[in-house]
């Protein structure tokens, strides 16, 4: 019998390709509340690695704090019970673009998340890798125009002129802020392409064309001392070929989406680890602990235990019952 390994041991056996003493687990999701300032989100980020068992921590900022850094202004739900409210986005129109400014790590949304980080690695130790977490340069920009995806993939495809000049000047900052994230202690970042690697939004061609630089700005400037990237790949119907041009340790996508891979396929595309199997906005709400639990076994089985984490296919729903939480993380 295998002894109990620390999570940062079963995660590298994970990489190396070798069968950890059970399958690495973890889920993450937004607290509305705590995410806007630095010391309460790494409070309850603490909290929640320990109460269940978290083999890695991605870091869960509030989902416009790269917005505000560029000029968009947000609104927190008075209650904290939902997401914040946009109120001016950054660009408004296609001339817009032009103004987006390159901010450094000044800017009190990006400095939140270091120093949430820094206090969550500090607090946790070395035994509990901390990954942050970075939206890709176009899935900031969907933001900026906003939040409006169709609008910001179609302005670049019309005037690449305008759109092109603004994608590298915020990949130069996100660039700037996963270096000092790994400075800070993160075990890598957990590279977010939210919607935009699906067809609905671009084909593949007008991706790499288009897009595929300004990700490999920021993903070339993450320190060689990284030793956990993860790419996650969101949205249905993926040009999943793409992971192949985005370099990581791990890819991660929803299996439960239309038109996307399973995690056998998605393996043997990306030549990597995965991460995922767990239905984050089905199962995670609305089934039951036992139902998450044969969706992580099926997982497992799916390729055989190895070179996974056993994961939601994407953000866990604040509304997620409890048990189901647990039951990600807990074997049966």
């Amino acid at each position: 019998m295998l002894s109990v390994m620390e999570p940062a041991e079963r995660i590298r056996g994970t990489l190396a390709g070798e069968r950890p003493d059970r399958p690495a687990a973890a889920w993450w999701g937004h607290t509305y509340r705590e995410e806007w300032a630095a010391h309460d989100l790494a409070r309850v980020t603490v909290e929640r690695q320990r109460e269940f068992g978290w083999d890695l921590v991605k870091l869960q900022p509030r989902a416009c704090c790269f917005a505000q850094a560029f000029g968009s202004e947000y609104r927190a739900d008075p209650a904290f019970r939902e997401a914040p409210t946009l109120v001016r986005p950054a660009v408004p129109t296609i001339e817009d673009w032009a103004d987006v400014p390159a901010p450094d790590l000044s800017a009190p949304s990006l400095r939140e998340q270091t120093d949430a980080l820094r206090a969550v690695v500090e607090e946790l130790g070395p035994g509990v890798p901390v990954i942050q977490t970075v939206f890709s340069p176009l899935t900031v920009a969907g933001y900026l125009a906003g939040e409006d995806r169709p609008r910001a993939a179609q302005e670049l495809l019309e005037r690449p002129d305008v759109v092109t000049p603004a994608l590298m000047r915020i990949a130069d900052a996100l660039a700037d802020f996963v270096g000092e994230s790994v400075e800070a202690g993160a075990a890598g970042v957990f590279y977010a392409v939210s919607g935009f690697a699906s067809t609905d939004l671009l084909d593949a061609d007008d991706y790499r064309r288009r897009v595929l630089p300004s990700d490999r700005r920021v993903l070339d400037a993450v320190p060689d001392s990284a030793w956990l990237n993860v790419l996650h790949l969101c949205g249905p119907r993926l040009s999943f070929g793409l992971a192949a041009d985005l370099p990581s340790h791990v890819v991660s996508w929803s299996v439960h989406q239309p038109g996307n891979p399973s995690l056998a396929e998605g393996r043997s595309m990306a030549v990597r680890p995965v991460m995922g199997g767990i239905d984050h906005e089905g199962t995670m709400v609305s089934g039951s602990p036992s139902e998450v639990g044969a969706e992580r076994a099926a997982a497992i089985a799916d390729v055989d235990g190895v070179e996974l984490i056993v994961a939601p296919g994407c953000s866990v729903p604040p509304e997620a019952p409890e048990a189901n939480l647990r039951a990600v993380t807990t074997l049966p």
